[in-house]
């Protein structure tokens, strides 16, 4: 839960006088024992009343005093930050599909690591949040529009195959695209982008992040691979082949997530990809929204005067 605010916070100044309230109930202590001594035969008073210790005797009275306090609170309609579940909630998954995605510096390649991530992601998201996939190379393709039947996206995540260029700007726009139909009942959206390489082909990545901005869709970027990253090439003189570097751009990705209002994940293997998908399978999940918690404080309150009534009428056959 994060920090309290209240939406009637004038109702606070009453408990400027809980100092005022205390100091009139030790007066009227006190002027009960100087009305005790007035009477006579004091010693055989005490020997047929019953004894009620000092904290006893204050207890319920300080816990009515604690329920006034309360309910004054609840009064104001606090409200604070809590995570709650996203029943309705929409994700696409945007892959990377281009020809690095053969690179084996992730075991086995970069391409089987990913597929197995997205399914251990799969696994881990509640049911009731619909999941779509796009896939991406030199062109985006929506594979599946968001949906509950977790079989249908894992067929797509199987049929996965590394080939083209890296256009990134384009699959962020096929999963807002995708997104776009849900959004009219403001049910929460986000976009997983998984990505290793460069941005070469389509439309700006970091515009059309500012579109998924615009759009209250936060995109959670993940760079897979490490700086060594490489793959077999065949030379432009079709003699023979090269090694190309492939290494994730993570300055890019670190952007798009910036812009977008998501976070950034870095993954150079395959034990740290899946980590972040169960990271990610949480923070899609749940969403973070003031409520109110006036309800919390009334209850607090009833509780502790029946506590107090309860004790009080134990200890000494009344109420105080």
């Amino acid at each position: 839960m994060g920090g309290v605010s209240f939406q009637a916070p004038l109702f606070l100044l009453v408990l400027a006088l809980a100092p005022l309230a205390v100091v009139a109930y030790v007066r009227a202590q006190r002027r009960r024992r100087r009305f005790a001594v007035r009477f006579p035969a004091l010693d055989t008073l005490a020997a047929v009343l019953p004894r009620r210790g000092g904290v006893r005797r204050h207890l319920p009275a300080v816990l009515y005093g604690i329920a006034l306090c309360a309910l004054v609170v609840a009064l104001a309609r606090p409200e604070a930050t809590v995570a709650v579940d996203r029943e309705r909630a929409s994700v696409m998954l945007a892959t990377d599909t281009s020809g690095s995605m053969q690179a084996t510096d992730v075991s086995p390649d970069r391409m089987t690591a990913v597929r197995r991530a997205g399914n251990d992601f799969l696994d881990r998201v509640p049911d009731e949040v619909r999941v779509g996939l796009v896939s991406f190379s030199s062109s985006a393709q929506t594979l599946h529009f968001p949906t509950v039947d977790r079989s249908a996206v894992r067929r797509g995540l199987a049929g996965l195959r590394p080939k083209g260029g890296t256009a990134t700007g384009d699959a962020i726009d096929a999963a807002l695209r995708s997104l776009r139909p849900r959004r009219s009942d403001r049910t929460p959206a986000a976009i997983v982008l998984l990505s290793d390489g460069k941005e070469t082909k389509g439309v700006n990545s970091l515009e059309a992040a500012l579109r998924a901005r615009d759009a209250r869709v936060p995109v959670y970027t993940v760079a897979l691979g490490t700086p060594t990253g490489s793959i077999e090439v065949r030379r432009a003189n079709g003699q023979g082949t090269r090694r190309q570097p492939v290494p994730p751009d993570a300055d890019t990705l670190r952007e798009i997530a910036r812009r977008s209002g998501g976070r950034f994940f870095s993954a150079p293997n395959a034990k740290d990809l899946s980590t972040v998908y169960e990271r990610l399978g949480s923070s899609v999940a749940r969403v973070r929204e003031r409520q109110q918690v006036t309800a919390g404080f009334a209850g607090g309150a009833l509780a502790l005067v029946l506590v107090a009534g309860a004790l009080s009428l134990l200890w000494s056959g009344r109420l105080p």
